[in-house]
């Protein structure tokens, strides 16, 4: 094994101690030659592990005296955000509007961004690579750019997908992976495969944005179903819910989840693959960061419990290799059919050469490599970013601990408006996502989302710092201080 893979792995296994409470705030970390005695690496591999969970935010170091875990952000407890579900209802307008309040913000040039879920720069996407590849394919197939794509498209990406699948859990079929204009279009073309205008359809609370004005344009209802960091969409409130015959379809986002950055465990995704079944009732998964999990082993999907198809999964690679070429898919299941024809009487098909691009990096190896190293990354900068609430937010403020990708949700003591917040920190050219954004009622009036899918540069830190000031100073005002 090589020293930087045995040094990374020794700063991971003290950073999920310091996580679980193993090792808790203010404990001091074994020595470092102790710590090179029981392990039988050497001083300077050790050393060089230590560097990193100080780099990360998790420890500090006290001259003469050793390492030392960091006073660290509390996770959000198990209940926090849940609530009894919703009535079906459309979007509130007043969300609807601070959506587009918000989104006009995260476009708006000299801002700085704590809250877009995009990966900004050029570290975050093999750029150069593609395009080598892509060179590739036009040199071999100049043709390509002047002619239509028809479907189903690409074979090579729809295989690759197909053969990907099975990390997750699934076993697709290339013939009945659907190509989409992104993850957007194939959430769309699922709703309308599955949905007519009127209907009820369950989602997490708090669940993606975008979701909102998507149901608007659909005439759709929502249901908001408490959902918890610890154990997802509350499967309890589900079933309720189907036994009375309210829900006509389900989104979720059960691994790595939009905006908690936290996923359901194994038996609730085995439980809820049963209650579709049972009561014929169609998922829309969402996996859009579902490779974007932490740790080497991918937890599976819903859809890989799934022996009816009764689940659309759907994902794409904008958030992982190349955003611009917006490359999605959708496997709809029983509703395959819908789903293809849809497409081609909305979009017809993607481009052939963007897809050929895609295809052939995936069928390269090259992928895994760029995974690998972008889940560490991520990993490094949220710890990073929770150090630094843990610092300068209010005392009182709680953030889920991600499972994997580049979003948490804060919750700010009660006191704390994040719209108001929020309205302050655009008027200091800071962006950020309050809570209300994520329920189609304006519930989470204290939480908000943030997004560290950027280089953590001093611009980034000093917004961040003054968020934090700013919660303060929205608190003190609420007592009269």
């Amino acid at each position: 094994m090589q020293m930087d893979t045995l040094y990374q792995q020794l700063a991971d296994d003290f950073a999920l101690a310091i996580s679980h409470g193993s090792l808790p705030p203010g404990s001091r970390l074994p020595s470092v030659r102790k710590t090179a005695q029981s392990r039988r690496l050497s001083l300077n591999t050790v050393l060089t592990a230590y560097r990193m969970l100080e780099d990360r935010g998790l420890v500090v170091v006290r001259p003469q005296s050793g390492y030392y875990v960091r006073s660290h952000l509390p996770m959000l407890p198990a209940g926090k955000v849940g609530a009894a579900p919703g009535q079906a209802q459309g979007p509130a307008g007043e969300v609807l509007d601070l959506i587009g309040a918000a989104l006009l913000a995260q476009q708006t040039p000299g801002y700085i961004n704590l809250a877009l879920a995009c990966p900004k720069g050029g570290d975050f996407y093999p750029s150069n690579k593609l395009a080598r590849i892509m060179g590739q394919v036009l040199r071999q197939n100049p043709g390509m750019v002047s002619s239509y794509a028809l479907p189903p498209g690409s074979e090579r990406l729809r295989t690759q997908i197909a053969r990907r699948s099975v990390e997750l859990g699934m076993s697709l079929q290339a013939e009945n992976i659907v190509l989409t204009h992104g993850c957007m279009e194939a959430l769309q073309l699922s709703l309308r495969a599955i949905c007519v205008r009127g209907d009820a359809v369950g989602i997490e609370s708090p669940t993606y944005f975008n979701l909102l004005p998507l149901f608007s344009s659909l005439g759709l209802k929502a249901v908001e179903i408490p959902t918890d960091p610890q154990t997802g969409m509350s499967l309890d409130a589900l079933e309720q819910l189907l036994i009375d015959g309210q829900l006509q379809a389900i989104v979720a986002m059960p691994n790595v989840h939009n905006p908690l950055g936290c996923s359901m465990p194994l038996e609730n995704k085995r439980r809820l693959a049963g209650l579709l079944k049972r009561y014929q009732i169609p998922l829309i998964e969402d996996a859009l960061y579902a490779e974007l999990q932490f740790g080497d082993a991918f937890a599976p999907v819903v859809k890989a419990f799934d022996d009816e198809g009764w689940v659309l999964i759907c994902a794409s690679y904008t958030k992982t290799l190349a955003p611009d070429f917006r490359i999605g898919w959708v496997e709809g299941g029983r509703f395959t059919e819908q789903i293809r024809k849809l497409k081609f009487s909305y979009s017809v098909a993607e481009s052939m050469v963007l897809s050929e691009t895609l295809g052939l990096f995936l069928e390269s190896g090259g992928y895994d490599h760029h995974l690998r190293q972008l889940k560490r990354r991520y990993a490094i900068q949220v710890d990073k970013v929770r150090a630094l609430i843990a610092e300068h937010f209010p005392q009182g403020t709680s953030a889920t601990q991600p499972a994997g990708g580049f979003l948490f949700w804060v919750e700010l003591p009660a006191s704390c408006d994040s719209v108001e917040l929020f309205h302050r920190a655009i008027a200091e050219k800071i962006s950020i996502s309050p809570g209300p954004l994520y329920s189609p009622s304006g519930r989470h009036t204290s939480a908000l989302r943030l997004s560290c899918c950027q280089p953590l540069d001093e611009s980034y830190i000093q917004a961040l710092v003054r968020l934090g000031e700013m919660a303060q100073e929205i608190m003190d005002e609420a007592v009269g201080i």
